[in-house]
């Protein structure tokens, strides 16, 4: 099964660089891979992500958000302290709620490039 996430920053805080990105990718595959599940697109702008993940039926879609936007926001604030001057009071990355779209058959390849088209910071 295929979905579409959107995870939007904490007050839509543009708070996301390039590496910032590239860190959160590497740390969603991993996240995915310990749900036997794999981020088949990642890209985002500053202050949200898009992600196209391919998960077996047994995986619950709330527990692998859960999960991606737990450790990736505990990762990417101990990996990078400038994030945290934007969350002191809150200390949460993500915003509590998310966008997921199931997908499928012909329209992949549209929310694929869709993902790929996203403006990442520079």
């Amino acid at each position: 099964m295929h979905v579409h996430l959107v995870f939007v920053t904490k007050f839509r805080h543009k708070v996301f660089a390039d590496r910032h990105l590239s860190r959160m990718e590497a740390i969603m595959r991993d996240v995915c891979a310990d749900f036997e599940a794999e981020l088949v697109e990642f890209n985002g702008e500053n202050n949200h992500v898009h992600l196209l993940v391919n998960f077996p039926p047994k995986v619950a879609v709330a527990r692998l958000v859960n999960s991606l936007k737990g450790v990736s926001s505990r990762r990417l604030r101990q990996e990078f302290p400038d994030l945290t001057r934007h969350y002191y009071r809150a200390n949460k990355l993500w915003s509590g709620s998310y966008f997921a779209g199931s997908v499928g058959g012909a329209p992949l390849s549209v929310v694929k490039q869709y993902i790929e088209q996203q403006n990442r910071p520079g």
